[in-house]
């Protein structure tokens, strides 16, 4: 990769791509250790991403600092050839990678390893920041079984609107309806549980209607998977349709279910 050299890092590997732009895994001299690189281009990219999603999330990137949020090393947005280099911490996989290794995730490492993510976003809804785009793929699993958030390519300080992957997608965000994109942050974290534990998603439709039609019903949970009435109840809790009885992120996190005895951890 041109000019990363010169900037002291050396391209070891493809990861995949982000909202916007390629994430690469290199080697850095300075810091002694592996790095993950997202690139974007400024040209030829669109106006919206240049004027408006790279800037809020370079923004967000130099604000928050987090255990449960990885961590920016370095950023390079002044390079003559127009490219934004975000050198970040990188991690073993991604939970949705983690949870297909898996088949499913045991209940007692999905309890901790969704504490931890409730803890990071719980964070940044205290800063007045959403993620928008909360889905397995952008919670990353470290060597040592520790969540990291990741992906701030739709986020944004809080101002009341949303965007997110379909599946992820809380029901007033698919209709386009008035809504406070914090609950609806909150129902992402709610499908990304029920998708540890059970190992797919809880929700499909072959159109967006159709998703919002099943989105309507009460969840269900596959035959022959054994989830306990307190953990249904609790994924319950979490995917209110009415984001106005939808919980807060921090009512997720002292609810009593959520309260982790160390010999259920895997």
């Amino acid at each position: 990769m041109e000019n990363s050299s010169c900037l002291g890092y050396e391209v070891m590997d493809f990861l995949g791509e982000g909202t916007y732009g390629v994430v690469k895994l290199a080697y850095s001299k300075r810091h002694q250790k592996e790095a993950a690189i997202k690139i974007v281009k400024r040209r030829p990219s669109p106006h919206c991403v240049v004027d408006k999603l790279l800037p809020r999330e370079i923004q967000i990137l130099k604000t928050v600092e987090h255990q449960h949020i990885a961590r920016v090393l370095e950023i390079f947005d002044e390079l003559s050839d127009g490219r934004v280099f975000v050198v970040m911490e990188c991690a073993k996989m991604n939970l949705q990678e983690k949870i297909f290794d898996l088949t499913r995730v045991p209940i007692g490492q999905a309890k901790a390893w969704f504490s931890q993510l409730l803890s990071a976003v719980e964070y940044l809804h205290q800063q007045d920041i959403v993620h928008r785009d909360l889905k397995c793929r952008n919670v990353l699993v470290t060597a040592d079984n520790q969540i990291k958030l990741a992906e701030f390519g739709l986020g944004r300080f809080y101002a009341g609107c949303f965007y997110c992957t379909a599946d992820y997608a809380a029901p007033e965000v698919i209709t386009e309806t008035p809504r406070d994109a914090k609950k609806s942050d909150v129902w992402s974290l709610g499908v990304i549980l029920y998708t540890m534990i059970v190992g797919t998603l809880p929700f499909r439709g072959v159109s967006l209607r159709g998703l919002v039609e099943a989105q309507k019903k009460p969840v269900t949970f596959p035959y022959g998977i054994p989830v306990d009435e307190d953990c249904r109840k609790f994924i319950e809790f979490i995917l209110h349709v009415d984001p106005s009885t939808r919980p807060s992120v921090t009512e997720v996190a002292n609810h009593p279910w959520m309260k982790i005895e160390k010999d259920q951890e895997w």
